[in-house]
């Protein structure tokens, strides 16, 4: 029984991992996109491969997030890992038990 409490206690480092860097990539999205970045820039192409997937997604349901000219979409994105992290780790920790 242990060895599955060790997995779910690893698994919810893991994800809380992964919850981290992806929130830093979103903000380092948000802020090469305020400057004129290099588009050939390989640091602005990872950032835009990795989190234009889920932003696009994120815009196509919610269209009427982007008033103004300004895209809340990243915004809405962190809330919703932070979201995660607030409900997903502490329960993979309960069960790790």
């Amino acid at each position: 029984m242990f060895v599955l409490s060790n997995f779910f206690s690893a698994l919810a480092y893991l994800i809380n991992f992964v919850c981290d860097a992806y929130i830093w990539v979103t903000i380092g999205r948000v802020i090469i996109s305020w400057v004129n970045a290099d588009p050939y820039n390989p640091v602005v192409r990872f950032l835009h491969a990795v989190t234009e997937p889920i932003l696009s997604r994120l815009r196509r349901l919610l269209p009427f997030l982007a008033m103004g000219g300004i895209d809340f979409s990243p915004m809405v994105l962190i809330l919703a890992i932070m979201f995660l992290q607030k409900f997903l780790v502490p329960t993979l920790h309960q069960l790790a038990g």
